[in-house]
């Protein structure tokens, strides 16, 4: 059993990973690079230093990645004071808070990206810690975030929370169980075959089924 619980956000927490597909797509295509919504929604969960080449190929990093990098956070930019908490978001981190767990935010989002989704969910008092991408130089399926993350808080073990398959390709890198949630659009079979243990339609639903995970209870 763990002590402590690494939840993701962009996705988990709050409702953004449709929002991060069209601002890589109108970032592509500033660099008239095409790559399909559904290809790019795909990869939504790994960190810009990954994303670029596993979407559109190793050249296109080459030539465009830090520009393309840039050309999405100010499209993304566009659609922050639309980004909602999902249901049940900050009754999952109170929950895990009176469980006794220590939790701590495993983003690679933007600094100011992570910062406005914190108030959006009251993440400063809910949460012992968090990342961002500038924590690490490899983002997620890297299992670096998870390490660090783990690191911040001084815990002996963890559980991740996420939405995406890259969030359990990194964790299962890192030796970490995870618990996967539908709410990033990722399908059950494809969070099971890169990692998660359990899998939940929702926030309320996990927060209802916690005792029958590796969150029931902290070590």
């Amino acid at each position: 059993m763990a002590d402590t619980a690494i939840v993701d956000v962009d996705g988990t927490l709050v409702d953004t990973n449709y929002q991060h597909a069209l601002a890589w797509f109108r970032a592509f295509g500033r660099h008239d690079v095409w790559p399909p919504l559904w290809r790019i929604h795909r990869h939504v969960g790994m960190g810009g230093d990954q994303l670029v080449a596993a979407v559109a190929g190793d050249e296109v990093e080459r030539r465009h990645g830090d520009a393309l990098r840039d050309a999405w956070a100010e499209e993304f930019d566009v659609f922050l004071d639309e980004v909602r908490p999902l249901e049940g978001a900050s009754d999952l981190l109170d929950e895990l808070g009176e469980r006794g767990f220590t939790i701590v935010l495993a983003s690679s989002g933007k600094p100011q990206h992570v910062d406005h989704f914190l108030d959006l969910i009251d993440g400063r008092s809910r949460c012992a810690a968090w990342t961002t991408s500038e924590d690490v130089q490899a983002t997620k399926p890297a299992p670096d975030l998870l390490k660090v993350a783990l690191d911040k808080v001084g815990g002996t073990s963890g559980v991740m929370v996420g939405d995406s398959s890259w969030d359990f390709v990194s964790a299962r890198k890192a030796g970490i169980p995870g618990i996967g949630l539908l709410t990033g659009g990722f399908p059950v079979a494809d969070l099971r075959e890169a990692g998660a243990d359990d899998v939940f339609d929702s926030l309320p639903d996990l927060v209802a089924g916690l005792d029958r995970t590796p969150l029931r209870a902290p070590r």
